[in-house]
């Protein structure tokens, strides 16, 4: 019991218990996101944050956190946590919590004097609220009970200062009121599961600091607006419980909706647990019919490239089939849109860059093996696969080009084409262009994939098109030191020690036999490993920059120069078990502590999207990322898999 738990010692330290972020959202891309003491230090960060179609594709911030304070005998102990100039935190709530704990949600414990009382939150999958518990445990006395909203209504991109616009108007509603700052913006119904009292006294709480703005670079402080506030009664033994939402709901129900939320959500008990809950966390339906998965939180939506390489370990490796071949008829539709019109769509970013299409096909190829084991019948992958590699074949793509020896070419120098697609002053950081290794071993593996499950007049042809670019890419690629190539644009191959080249060593079908395969992977051992991922480029390569601190500016050119990725972490020790077998899994096992350790570390229960190439590996980006919950998801499931089956010598 208590897989993730913090103690007193460690929550009142705020340099260890700010930093340890929480994340929650529904199907709706709605979320809950602050820190484990519930003080905000992103402009991101809210008890309630939606997306409002009608104003655009960003989140909003509506209600920013709720202060709790405990009156007895009228002496009042404020709950609540900010952060104001020159370090200064007010009030500090912090000092009263003794215990957090996740198992299906997080519990909060807090100490006042003789009173105790615990918090439990949960935001509600299938619509816009957040729903917390309050529940008295111990009280020698009369006990009330304050509840201060603090509401700021804007994007997440921006921050509010006090102004004459906001509305200051609210209705009473049952056990509650609703209210909305702006025009435009819906209504806030704020409401508890008994009679409360609201006492209407409008204030600007100003200069309200975000310290993760104000270290990457951006305007970090903000004002925001509190109404008034709520007082409510409570004695020993009950739970009170507030609902905040852009709907109102029966406060007669709130208990019993509680009660099953709870229901839905499997504890995380162990590391396996914990992914499998942030993955489903980042699974996207905004209609009935669609579909989709969330590139990372909190700013990143749909991106095509990110959900194909997310969506096997995602889906797949969770046992959900169903939701996979929901998520991949939605994205199906758009790519096939862009093949036959040139399209681009709307919600899924990113369908046109030159290799969407080459994941994809990696994607379904995992579907394939799923569905071959089971022994359903794959249309999917029989319908789609023939028809992308012959849109490829024919040069349909308008930055993918099939040269005559088989290799794929496509021109990376004014815009980012590939995952390290970070820019500086409009071009990419790292402007990979030419034959680009991982484009040419997606090619191959799909190419032979193709040719294995289309048995027929077309299929030798595909097979023949895969040994001549399995040739051309040995010859062009393999350079004296055993490595590949990054990328050879024209005659000027790049000599960077990188891991793209890593797939050689883990798709389904290589190009390069065992030995070569071996060969790269010593290389990235000795040069890109890292206890949270593979660096993005070797220390020893010209430009390496291991920390990405700093500006936007100096964080985009080091994003990609030696950064470290868990989800690249996947397909090296997807590679090291194929080459070496079960005598590779207790490496692997002990490769996956340091990764284990973050799910404690930055926003509990996930990973984050990146972390230094350097010590002590820090981590970066958004606060949940999908590839790499995927990635680790699927090792952790093929180390199952492994462990069970019959040992076998590797030559």
């Amino acid at each position: 019991m208590g897989y993730i738990k913090f103690d007193k010692t460690q929550l009142i330290n705020l340099e260890e218990s700010l930093p340890r972020e929480v994340l929650r959202t529904n199907r709706s891309g709605a979320y809950h996101s602050t820190t484990i003491i519930d003080c905000n230090t992103r402009k991101y960060h809210g008890l309630l944050v939606l997306p409002i179609p009608e104003m655009g594709n960003d989140n909003h911030v509506i209600l920013s956190s709720l202060d709790e304070t405990v009156i007895q005998h009228g002496a009042e102990f404020n709950l609540g946590i900010h952060q104001y100039d020159n370090n200064t935190f007010s009030p500090n709530g912090h000092k009263y919590i003794r215990e957090y704990i996740v198992e299906n949600i997080p519990k909060t414990l807090f100490r006042v004097g003789g009173v105790m009382m615990t918090k439990e939150k949960l935001f509600t999958a299938f619509e816009n609220r957040i729903l917390i518990k309050y529940t008295l445990t111990d009280a020698h006395s009369k006990t009330l009970l304050r509840f201060k909203p603090f509401m700021a209504f804007r994007n997440v991109n921006m921050l509010t200062k006090e102004n004459s616009e906001v509305n200051k108007d609210f209705s009473e509603i049952e056990n509650g009121i609703k209210t909305s700052m702006y025009d435009g913006y819906p209504d806030l119904f704020m409401q508890f599961s008994k009679p409360v009292r609201f006492i209407f006294n409008p204030t600007w709480y100003k200069n309200i600091e975000y310290s993760k703005e104000k270290e990457r670079g951006y305007q970090y402080k903000e004002d925001l607006y509190v109404p008034g506030y709520f007082e409510v009664e409570i004695e020993k033994g009950e739970s009170i419980y507030f609902s905040g939402s852009d709907t109102e709901i029966d406060t007669n129900t709130i208990p019993q909706r509680f009660s099953e939320e709870i229901e839905l959500r499997p504890p995380r008990i162990d590391f396996f647990s914990c992914l499998n809950n942030a993955a489903q966390q980042l699974y996207y339906c905004p209609t009935e019919e669609e579909a989709y998965i969330i590139a990372g939180y909190p700013w990143f939506k749909v991106r095509a490239r990110d959900l194909f390489i997310a969506l096997p370990g995602i889906m797949l490796t969770t046992g959900n089939i169903s939701r996979f071949e929901r998520i991949a008829n939605t994205a199906i539709k758009p790519l096939k849109q862009f093949m036959e019109t040139g399209k681009h769509d709307d919600i899924i970013k990113g369908i046109e860059t030159p290799d969407t299409l080459l994941w994809a096909v990696w994607t379904f190829q995992q579907y394939h093996l799923t569905t071959q084991k089971k022994g359903a019948t794959d249309n999917i992958c029989n319908n789609l696969i023939p028809e992308i590699i012959n849109y490829i074949c024919e040069n349909k793509h308008p930055n993918l080009k099939l040269d005559d020896n088989g290799l794929l070419y496509a021109d990376g120098h004014q815009e980012p084409i590939t995952w390290m697609n970070s820019t500086v002053n409009g071009r990419p950081a790292v402007p990979r262009s030419g034959y680009i290794v991982e484009f040419n071993l997606l090619w191959y593996n799909a190419l032979k994939f193709a040719a294995g499950i289309n048995k027929g007049k077309h299929s030798s042809a595909t097979d023949a098109l895969a040994e001549k670019t399995g040739q051309a890419f040995r010859e062009k690629f393999i350079n004296q030191h055993g490595y590949l190539f990054d990328y050879i644009d024209g005659q000027y191959p790049n000599w960077h020690v990188r891991p793209n080249m890593l797939l050689a060593t883990c798709l389904e079908h290589s190009p390069l036999d065992n030995r070569q395969q071996r060969t790269v992977m010593n290389i990235v051992t000795r040069e890109l490993l890292t206890p949270k991922g593979i660096r993005s480029l070797s220390p020893k390569s010209e430009g390496y920059k291991p920390y990405n601190d700093g500006t936007q500016y100096q964080r985009d050119l080091s994003a990609h120069q030696g950064a470290a990725y868990p989800w690249l972490l996947g397909f090296y020790l997807e590679g090291y078990i194929k080459l070496y077998g079960q005598q590779g899994i207790p490496f692997a096992e002990r490769m996956l502590i340091g990764l284990e350790d973050e799910i404690k570390r930055h926003c509990i229960g996930t990973l984050s999207e990146l972390y230094d190439g350097n010590p002590p590996f820090q981590s970066h980006g958004a606060i949940s990322f999908a590839i790499n919950v995927a990635a680790i998801l699927r090792i952790l499931k093929l180390l199952e898999v492994a462990k069970n089956q019959e040992p076998k010598t590797n030559n």
